[in-house]
């Protein structure tokens, strides 16, 4: 791991200067000596001691913050290691000792026809009776400048 590097009192000074007091994340009015200046990108992806990569946080966001850049580093390191051959990737197939087992359930048989309740579909007047289910989907989830148009549409 690398070792951590600390900003220089100048540059520091420059940090807090171009903040002008304020947290740089939530905006909020730093009393002196409360904020803290702090990396943008780490040290250990690869991040300078350099004013463009320092910003001055609140405590509060600081501490968020080192949180979410230590989950980054780690995630880093996991993927240099694999990249690397340090560490050998999971075979998704490593931890099956035995074959999945057949289903013993089946699916009830479809029906390849249209059932006689339905009338309407089998002598032929399908068309209207879907037009009609169309319309009355369109109308419950269209836009409302839609249903306007559908009604008046339907009126014509």
């Amino acid at each position: 791991m690398s070792k951590r590097m600390e900003f220089s009192r100048k540059i520091k000074a420059q940090i807090i200067t171009r903040a002008n007091g304020k947290c740089k994340k939530c905006s909020v009015m730093l009393k002196t000596g409360e904020g803290e200046v702090d990396h943008i990108l780490p040290c250990a992806l690869g991040g300078e001691t350099t004013v463009p990569n320092g910003r001055l946080l609140c405590r509060v966001c600081q501490v968020k913050k080192t949180a979410d850049d230590i989950r980054r580093v780690r995630k880093f390191d996991r993927q240099r290691d694999k990249a690397s051959g340090a560490v050998q990737a999971k075979s998704a197939l490593a931890g099956r000792k035995q074959p999945k087992p057949a289903p013993t359930k089946t699916l009830p048989p479809r029906a390849m026809f249209v059932p006689a309740s339905h009338e309407a579909l089998a002598q032929g007047g399908g068309e209207l009776v879907i037009y009609r289910v169309r319309q009355q989907i369109l109308h419950r989830w269209a836009w409302p400048e839609r249903r306007h148009y559908l009604a008046y549409r339907a009126n014509t």
